[in-house]
Order: structure tokens, then sequence, then C-alpha cells
């Protein structure tokens, strides 16, 4: 297959993963019914790979370097409801519902902090 053109990305209906040198993409999760965000990850072909076989939400660990499961060892998977593909085709938004805290410190979501006057500030998750 020849490398995807500009056009083929931005205009074509065919999904072709725009990776980064490191064979990975940004993936944000939002809440499929409040829109909050849960959490930002990243993904590489298998992670979409597994994510759209399995419609549970898989990434990369950089920190490991392979594959995981949202959930795997605390049962809180998230279940991909859609899944949104930027422009450029570097980036996802995936619309999930999950099945518990997202973030691996217990709270709804990992964006339970806001930066204010060069502080962190907690806010209501």
């Amino acid at each position: 297959m020849t490398t995807p053109t500009k056009a083929d990305r931005e205009n074509g209906s065919r999904f072709l993963p725009k990776f980064d040198d490191n064979g990975l993409l940004t993936a944000v999760i939002v809440d499929h019914e409040t829109q909050q965000v849960l959490m930002v990850g990243f993904m590489d072909q298998e992670a979409i790979d597994q994510t759209l076989t399995t419609k549970l939400a898989h990434f990369h660990s950089r920190s490991r370097g392979k594959l995981w499961q949202k959930g795997e060892t605390s049962g809180n998977v998230l279940r991909v409801q859609d899944i949104l593909v930027d422009c450029d085709q570097d980036a996802l938004v995936i619309k999930c519902e999950a099945s518990g805290p997202t973030c691996h410190t217990g709270v709804t979501s990992c964006m339970y902090r806001r930066l204010e006057d060069g502080q962190l500030t907690p806010i209501d998750t």
C-alpha cells in the first residue's frame, strides 16, 4: 500500500491512523453521557485493533512498553461506545462507559485538578 496523502486522511472515508515516530497516537477518553474527560492515553496499532475487536479500551503503556487493557487488574473497564477521529487522523476521542473510577487514584477522572496561578487545585469530578 502506498503512503496515505494528506487528502486521503482529511477527505477520505478510510481509517488511516497517523502514528508519531514512536508508533503512537493520542486517545482522549470521555464519558459517553456527560462528555467529562476521563483520561488521556496512547494507542499503537495493536491497541486500536484490540479496542475495535473487544469494544473495551486498550492502550500502549509507554512505561511498560506493552499493550494493556484499561481495568485489566482493577475491573474498572472502559466500554467503547463511539470513536471520533480528528482531521489528520493522529488523535482519537473515544466515548466510553466506565464501570468504575477511571483514575488509578480512585477518582472518576484523571483530570481532578485545575491549574490556577501556578498551583494545582482539586475539582469535583
